[in-house]
């Protein structure tokens, strides 16, 4: 018991890490369509907005599988929010002070993607060395907090653009960025454990040679892009396909779908115990496809509206149950592991939301099309797990 209270300070740092990462990954997106009118980008380079800072999170994961073990964690967490909170002042002022506004933006972008790509190594591995009892509720619920951090980022926007207006964007991308460089204190005096002892986690050549760990990587890729594609572009799809205010817009699509994607983290986290979690991750991507359907064709606002926000509810489990199912088939995968499973949930979140907008733009701006070709994702995680299920059973 005393052992579990000394790790409570490591678990809300590891909280607020997950809502360090929500501001990196959910602020930007808010204003995209902002961007096109400010700067007068089009869509097919705002779309390489998301699919730089997935890529760049993608190069930190690869390399953090390297060198995070011979630097150590505490230095490198502790760089991760430092590095976040340094990108979002960026963001407020790079635009306006380079020629080119989209090299600005994508500069701070790169900079808060590596803090984000350090969070998303590093504090999945953390939380799974502390002695707590029901590691997949908990590393469930430890999830959830981004989800919470996404809710909180679109809400406390929103709030912040409705009284002070959407021309006053720079100020607050510099008050999301304090969260970060607080949390860089907590994670300089919690305790900190290593999953495995130096010499005993797998190499990264150990696990391609692990047949089961390109499924693992598979549905890792999947739950990236199933969850990034809509996430990245609810705003403008709701704003911009459906008709709708950006106020609605907002609250309606990505607050929505982040509040039922915690919803279904937390339910999860705490019935774990009781649920078979590879028959509810095949649940959820049934779900997702009919989600994806339903947002794509509908002709009515309120249904496109429903399948946006319900995709959250879908794709909740995807990410931290992959992890939690990796854990138990590779009990010493250790960092390289949660490295490697990390890179290919952003390479999914790279690219779903890259084809989006690519399709999007081919098909005249129109994004009901993009979120269409969006489907092949959760599909593709079905026939994964259905996999994974047969070589399980071989």
């Amino acid at each position: 018991m005393k052992a579990s209270s000394k790790y409570r300070k490591t678990l809300l740092a590891c909280y607020l890490g997950f809502i360090t990462q929500a501001i990196a990954a959910n602020f930007a997106p808010l204003l995209f369509l902002t961007f096109r009118d400010i700067y007068g980008l089009s869509l097919e380079q705002i779309a390489v907005v998301p699919l730089v800072f997935f890529f760049t999170q993608l190069l930190t994961d690869l390399a953090a599988a390297r060198f995070v073990d011979r630097i150590g964690y505490r230095v490198c967490v502790v760089a991760s929010q430092i590095l976040s909170g340094a990108g979002l002042v960026l963001l407020a002022v790079l635009p306006d002070l380079l020629p080119s506004a989209l090299l600005g933006i994508l500069v701070s972008v790169i900079l808060y993607a590596v803090g984000s790509g350090l969070i998303e190594v590093l504090i999945s591995p953390i939380v799974e060395a502390c002695p707590f009892e029901n590691k997949e509720g908990m590393m469930s619920l430890m999830h959830s907090f981004y989800c919470w951090g996404s809710v909180g980022v679109i809400l406390g926007s929103t709030l912040f653009f409705t009284v002070f207006g959407v021309g006053h964007w720079r100020i607050l991308a510099a008050l999301w960025a304090v969260l970060p460089f607080v949390n860089a204190f907590n994670f300089l005096k919690c305790p900190i454990e290593r999953l495995v002892e130096d010499g005993e986690g797998m190499s990264i050549g150990q696990l391609f040679r692990t047949p089961v760990f390109w499924l693992l990587a598979l549905l890792m890729i999947c739950s990236g892009a199933s969850e990034l594609s809509m996430a990245q572009w609810a705003s403008a799809f709701t704003e911009s396909a459906l008709g709708v205010t950006k106020t609605l817009g907002d609250l309606a699509g990505p607050c929505l779908f982040a509040v039922l994607m915690g919803i279904s983290r937390l339910y999860y986290g705490k019935k774990s115990e009781k649920l078979n979690l590879p028959r509810a991750m095949l649940g959820c991507g049934l779900l997702c496809v009919c989600c994806y359907l339903l947002a794509s064709l509908s002709s009515s606002p309120v249904l496109g509206l429903l399948g946006c926000a319900v995709c959250g509810l879908s794709v909740g489990i995807m990410w931290p149950g992959t992890l939690s199912i990796s854990a138990q088939k590779c009990p010493k995968g250790g960092t390289a592991m949660f490295a490697m499973l990390a890179l290919g949930g952003d390479l999914g979140g790279s690219v779903g939301p890259a084809l989006v907008g690519a399709v999007s733009g081919a098909a005249g701006g129109s994004l009901k099309a993009g979120l269409l070709a969006g489907i092949v994702f959760p599909l593709t995680l079905i026939i994964g797990l259905c996999m994974l299920k047969k070589a399980v059973r071989n």
